[in-house]
């Protein structure tokens, strides 16, 4: 018998938040005392004090962790045994998955249904991903002269720093905890300071699920304060961020300072999505193209925000994501059936209003959205929004955005579509749409960027590795195993000694065959 749908502003108005830090394995409050403020993007009301993190509290928990790693009592665990606490992490985080996708909703303003069905579960299964492979990772020995053994061994690489962005704060986190801890690395987390609410929860859940007191810690703060002396720590061996790239540099300018921690940074994005005119099913693109850039309100690093189509189908493209638009038109994110929900908040949203401006200005033709909405809701809500007539100079083109604002770019040809596509400062993701196989092929090698779909978008998979070229880049998250892994862009924990093959892509074959294909990404941006 199916249980009732859960009455989610009832729940909201009955959650009690708890804003303090978590350092070795209980909750703490910031030494300073201070704290900040959370509201919600969705209505504006007060969800509760959060522990303000500074320099000391970074310093705390990172001793924390230190002591974790030094005494061994996760690393020092055999891998059997890590692999049962991870797993019973994961059915901790699948149990409690009506709290932590409130959590999320009313955190940064995504719509409930999706906060449970894609979030949540999203994080406990690649949480219970890592906990297999922990396992299954074997060490190796080396083609020496028979007079010699050389072992090459995988270690847990110490005290892991992960620093995770606002739009996917679970999933986000998993990405890293997941490989770090199953590694048996100690972690100090600094979530967003607009979304702390599903890092902190999910710690003491690991904590009842049996990892070790000290091992996994949450520290909230601003990014210029905790998060940066995070990321100057002397005693932090490595750092996994994820968030825009002009943070990123800051990054690696950190470690320079420090003491040369290795930095993992996946980083923004402009993705291209190009549909050619050999492309039968034009209606399947452009429905695809909106799902895709509208979903998580347009709040993705991977957003398919550049839509490059050739210039004999662009009309009748147009005219259906015209019409799809409006479907994506924001809702309550506590309904239940809203398809977006509000961002991340009023900066977030004033930004976004900027660059519909903007495009107005330089001449881009709007022919969907453009206007705040839900404005007697107190929250902060903006029209799916799509421009064509768009150039590749326009500043709508070369900037990511981070919302639901779509550019849509003709093209006459093959080689102008490739060359259009790559001039861009980042390489995250693309999508080449074409029913000749030969075309599709030849196209989705010519484009640089991590990961190229084919006829798809965004059908990937935890064991499929996820960062970009360029400006998107250099670390790469989720699958951390010998064949899918480079030294300089594994994840965090996933330390080790061999030269191994570079990212893989996962693609679509035209009408729907689909295979995996072991071609070489460029190893350039390591």
């Amino acid at each position: 018998m199916n249980k009732p749908a859960p009455d989610w502003h009832a729940a909201a108005s009955a959650l009690r938040i708890d804003g303090r830090a978590f350092v070795g394995g209980q909750r703490v409050a910031p030494l300073t005392g201070e704290t900040f403020t959370k509201t919600s993007p969705i209505d504006g009301r007060v969800l509760g004090e959060i522990a303000r993190g500074r320099g000391e509290d970074i310093d705390r928990a990172v001793a924390s962790a230190r002591a974790a790693f030094t005494d061994a009592r996760w690393a020092g665990k055999a891998p059997a045994v890590r692999k049962k606490v991870l797993q019973r992490f994961a059915e901790k985080i699948l149990a409690a998955k009506d709290e932590l996708a409130l959590l999320e909703t009313l955190d940064m303003g995504k719509p409930i249904q999706y906060s449970l069905g894609v979030d949540v579960a999203a994080t406990a299964r690649t949480i219970a991903w890592y906990a297999e492979a922990v396992d299954k990772i074997y060490d190796e020995i080396a083609p020496t002269p028979a007079s010699a053994l050389a072992l090459i061994t995988r270690e847990a690489m110490g005290v892991i720093g992960v620093v995770v962005p606002w739009n996917y704060p679970m999933i986000m986190a998993a990405w890293k905890l997941g490989p770090a801890l199953a590694a048996g690395n100690s972690v100090v987390l600094k979530p967003s300071e607009k979304s702390p609410l599903t890092a902190l929860r999910p710690a003491e859940l690991a904590i009842e699920a049996g990892l070790p007191e000290g091992v996994f810690n949450v520290v909230p703060g601003y990014g210029h304060e905790a998060g940066e002396a995070l990321a100057l720590h002397m005693d932090v061996d490595a750092i996994g961020f994820t968030g825009s790239t002009r943070v990123g540099r800051k990054m690696l300018e950190y470690a320079g300072r420090s003491n040369l921690k290795r930095v993992y940074n996946e980083l923004g994005g402009k993705s291209a999505f190009v549909v050619f005119d050999d492309f039968e099913n034009v209606d399947r693109a452009a429905k695809t193209v909106a799902g895709s850039m509208f979903f998580n309100q347009g709040e993705s690093c991977n957003a398919p925000s550049r839509v490059l189509v050739h210039e004999r189908v662009a009309d009748l493209f147009l005219e259906v994501v015209a019409a799809e638009a409006p479907k994506y038109a924001p809702g309550d994110p506590l309904s239940g059936s809203a398809e977006m929900g509000a961002l991340v908040d009023e900066t977030q949203m004033k930004t976004v209003l900027g660059y519909i401006e903007a495009g107005n200005a330089e001449g881009a033709k709007l022919v969907a959205g453009g206007q705040r909405a839900l404005t007697e809701t107190g929250g902060f809500y903006v029209q799916p929004t799509v421009f064509e007539r768009v150039r590749n100079d326009m500043k709508i083109a070369r900037e990511e955005i981070f919302g639901p604002v779509m550019s849509v770019i003709r093209f006459a040809s093959e080689a102008e579509a490739i060359a259009m596509a790559n001039d861009s400062a980042y390489g995250l993701q693309a999508s080449v749409w074409s029913d000749n196989v030969n075309r599709a092929h030849r196209v989705a090698r010519a484009l640089r960027a991590g990961t190229v779909h084919v006829n798809q978008y965004d059908e990937d998979d935890i064991t499929v590795p996820f960062g970009g070229y360029k400006q998107s880049g250099n670390g790469r998250d989720r699958a951390c195993t010998p064949s899918t892994s480079t030294p300089n862009s594994r994840p965090p924990g996933c330390a080790s000694t061999r030269n191994d093959n570079p990212p893989k892509r996962l693609r679509r074959l035209p009408r729907g065959r689909r295979q995996w294909t072991g071609e070489a990404g460029s190893t350039a941006a390591a």
